[in-house]
């Protein structure tokens, strides 16, 4: 399928890997050109000459933590106008309730909730403007079905879902569209991390946490960043126009929810 999107220009945060690269790998293989963020320069300019030589796009990094403002202004500078935001952040640590205090929770409001609007509000008017545009959220399944152990998270993204719903709609007659994509245990870098908690609380090896994480995903495997940049490359092209302020589970069947 030709997604209509050839020579659109993209911001991908936090691209240098994991989901946010298989975002901007899929909209790359579109034609879309690209602007990628992330905090560390050297695996950010790794991954975008890679994806040059490969795809043949005009690729500009902005090396800059998204979840602060003078990150957030150094990226909003680099990136001029572009036709389709992809937000992301590295998610909060785990834990319980008793361990997070208040600026626990400013922290991951700050790079979750905050740091998207922020995003949202620099580029939709544009958007709007031109007349098209998307904007996609990188979330997570917690939003639709709380995970204990990840308070932080379920807090913070899922207050940047309620904002979604009403902006979503209010935008949409003005071409742009604005849904969210909930990821559920994808083989990245947080994965890793949350399966090392385990390991600690456990006492058992890294390949035991991963196989009884896969057992309780009936699809019985992690997901592929390539499959969910597929996913978030669909939303953002010319044949999305009709979807508007969703929440588009990408967890292998694991959120056991009817609706």
């Amino acid at each position: 399928m030709d997604m209509g999107i050839t020579g659109k220009r993209a911001l991908v945060c936090a691209s240098s890997k994991g989901l946010g690269l298989g975002c901007a790998e899929a909209l790359a293989a579109e034609g879309v050109n690209l602007v990628m963020n992330a905090r560390g320069s050297e695996a950010l300019e790794a991954a975008a000459e890679r994806i040059r030589q490969e795809y043949n796009v005009e690729v500009t990094t902005v090396a800059a933590d998204i979840a602060t403002p003078e990150g957030q202004k150094a990226v909003i500078a680099a990136a001029g106008d572009v036709d389709i935001l992809v937000n992301n952040a590295g998610g909060p640590p785990p834990g319980v309730w008793s361990d997070w205090d208040r600026e626990d929770f400013i922290a991951a409001l700050d790079a979750n909730m905050l740091a998207p609007i922020a995003m949202i509000k620099a580029f939709v008017p544009g958007m709007m403007d031109r007349g098209w545009g998307r904007v996609v959220n990188i979330t997570s399944q917690s939003v639709r079905a709380p995970i204990a152990v990840l308070g932080l998270s379920n807090s913070a993204r899922t207050g940047l879902t309620g904002y979604v719903a009403g902006t979503s709609r209010q935008v949409a007659g003005k071409g742009v569209t604005i849904n969210n994509l909930l990821p559920g245990i994808h083989a990245t870098d947080r994965a890793d991390a949350l399966d090392g908690a385990v390991v600690k609380a456990k006492g058992i090896s890294l390949e035991e946490a991963r196989a009884e994480r896969a057992a309780t995903i009936p699809a019985g495997r992690y997901g592929s960043r390539s499959e969910f940049g597929a996913a978030c490359a669909f939303l953002c092209s010319q044949h999305a126009g009709f979807i508007v302020g969703q929440n588009l589970l990408l967890d292998g069947g694991a959120t056991n929810i009817t609706m």
